[in-house]
């Protein structure tokens, strides 16, 4: 048992957050330390630099993704301009440094690379003796996550750590665990029972559209596009913390035509992702690294839509080369895709079959134990 465990994440997209609270979550049913701080690595930097990280990359995603994209490319390159962009970061991140070395933690579990750095280079100055896991929420690595000083890094596939390991990583510093995620992705819940719960049809094709934990992306030309679909069918649009989006969804269901066959659920914020993908068929929307794995979890097929160029657009290349997902870049023909997708039940089966072969429901548990055995 750890005496002090230090989980940091950063509010930089949702899934850095749920990651970490899956962590949390496993360590406490395990009771693998006496005492556990998850933190928000941003709320101890600068105000200008909180706002970059996560104001700035809202907006920029929802508003100039090829730009992002561009972005994500530019700085995959290891280990290039890494003294100038800690010194930017130690900068910015003073209170983070006072903090962690005054807890000065037994074991660090990062879920963002920022803090990951940070450390590294404290630990390098013999300024911090923490032991350091890093955890990649991604299917794919980045060169931003790569550090000097850690303990292990915990990634998705078996091809991130071979990717890892061509770049110096130790293979025994390197566990394929999945993405945590919540422990509780890997409860059975009937789907019938779920849909009852929902107010749902029992017997209607069920698609979990999601905007991820922010409410960005094209959700209300999805609907325009869902609305056109031959067969009937049930969808339930996750509009997130964003409740202008969901009035504005609620209002643009009111307008669709009457002889519409797909009956439109708008829902915000909600606890109980769980619930909801064991009451549907397939998800839809952008591969996020926490979305996925935790639909994967699930046994669902993923219909995939505009993934932002760089990790999206990575993770979506793995879905599709596992025959978990399909993939829609044009929206006029997203009906099109999905009713060929219900036209071919055996298809549809083998994907929900494929996307439980890739799944990790335990993957948080299985990192703590992993962590206990360091």
């Amino acid at each position: 048992m750890f005496n002090r465990v230090l989980i940091l994440s950063a509010s930089a997209g949702a899934g850095h957050l749920r990651a970490a609270e899956a962590v949390e979550k496993a360590m406490v049913q395990l009771e693998a330390a006496r005492e556990i701080r998850n933190l928000d690595t941003l709320q101890y930097t600068t105000t200008l630099f909180h706002n970059l990280y996560s104001k700035a990359y809202l907006e920029i995603v929802d508003r100039a993704p090829d730009v992002y994209g561009w972005l994500y490319d530019h700085f995959d390159h290891p280990w290039k301009n890494e003294r100038r962009r800690l010194a930017l970061e130690k900068f910015n991140a003073r209170s983070f440094v006072k903090m962690i070395e005054e807890y000065d933690p037994e074991m660090t579990v990062c879920t963002y690379y920022l803090p990951a750095e940070i450390i590294s280079w404290l630990r390098e100055k013999h300024r911090l003796r923490t032991r350091q896991a890093i955890v990649i929420t991604d299917f794919d690595v980045h060169a931003m996550w790569l550090c000097r000083h850690y303990e292990h890094y915990f990634v998705a596939l078996d091809e991130t750590q071979a990717h890892l390991v061509e770049l110096g990583v130790p293979p025994d510093k390197v566990t394929v665990s999945g993405i945590p995620i919540d422990p509780v992705f890997a409860e059975h819940k009937d789907k019938g029972q779920m849909r009852h719960k929902f107010g749902l049809a029992p017997n209607l094709p069920t698609i979990l559209a999601s905007a991820g934990g922010f409410g960005v992306g094209p959700i209300e030309r999805l609907i325009q596009a869902l609305a056109k679909m031959r067969h009937r069918a049930q969808a339930v649009i996750v509009c997130g913390r964003n409740e202008e989006l969901k009035k504005r969804v609620e209002r643009q269901i009111t307008r669709l035509p009457s002889d519409c066959r797909v009956r439109l659920i708008p829902i915000g914020f909600t606890t109980e992702m769980d619930s909801y993908m064991s009451a549907s068929d397939m998800v839809l929307g952008k591969p996020g690294g926490l979305t996925t794995s935790e639909a994967l979890a699930k046994g669902l097929a993923m219909v995939i839509v505009n993934p932002i160029r760089g990790q999206e657009e990575r993770n979506a290349d793995h879905l599709l080369e596992e025959g978990v997902a399909i993939r829609c870049n044009n929206l006029p023909v997203l009906a099109y895709k999905i009713d060929r997708l219900l036209d071919d039940p055996g298809k549809l089966g083998t994907m929900q079959a494929n996307a439980g072969r890739l799944a990790r429901p335990q993957a948080a548990i299985d990192l703590v134990q992993k962590l206990c055995r360091l």
